[in-house]
């Protein structure tokens, strides 16, 4: 455990740029995810309600969750969400790829968030959002950008120096490094079930 810190810490150190460049795509993501809850229409907003309520109402009646087919299925979607990311970072053409995927999840993110806020009300929707989405995410959206940067790292030490074994040894690099922030997604995915879907179902008759 505290090699895999060490490991994340340096990174983080030594791509401090390629930080920043990943982040702000991810924010501005958010942002837009924002934006686009308020402009949708009267039957888009409809189907999102519906979607959320049937949710919530699905949540009430059950009466106790099959945690480990909950976490079979976060952990094989989190698994190919990583896969995917170290695909396209271990090409020099995927890069664009990785950077729409980061600014994807954003959007994602700020779209889920909004919608929340906007149906339930602003402290029923951040409640259901701190409870559902936060705990986990503090390990997944970290662990996605860190992915993201090694890909372009990656990207960028062999624009710089396009020999074979210099292309080796980063792919190598690359994918340890990915392999260390999928097991942080794993990690995220236990969270999510044993933790924040249990707190969910204790507390979504407030809902």
């Amino acid at each position: 455990m505290r090699n895999m810190k060490e490991t994340i810490k340096k990174h983080i150190l030594n791509n401090k740029k390629e930080y920043i460049i990943v982040t702000l795509l991810f924010i501005i993501g958010i942002f837009l995810g924002v934006l686009f809850v308020n402009n949708i229409n009267e039957s888009q907003e409809t189907e999102v309600t519906d979607y959320l309520n049937n949710f919530i109402e699905k949540m009430k009646s059950i009466e106790s969750l099959d945690n480990i087919s909950l976490l079979k299925t976060s952990a094989i979607q989190n698994v190919f969400f990583a896969m995917i990311l170290w695909f396209f970072g271990t090409t020099v053409i995927g890069i664009p790829v990785v950077f729409g995927i980061v600014f994807y999840r954003g959007f994602c993110f700020g779209y889920t968030i909004s919608v929340c806020v906007a149906i339930m009300g602003i402290s029923k929707g951040l409640l259901f959002v701190l409870i559902n989405l936060l705990l986990p995410s503090l390990f997944i959206i970290p662990a996605i950008l860190a992915i993201a940067v090694s890909g372009f790292k990656l990207y960028k030490s062999i624009v710089k120096d396009n020999r074979k074994e210099n292309i080796k040894l980063e792919i190598v690099r690359h994918t340890v490094f990915s392999l260390i922030m999928l097991c942080v997604m794993i990690f995220a995915s236990l969270i999510e079930v044993f933790i924040s879907t249990n707190i969910l179902k204790l507390l979504i008759k407030y809902f």
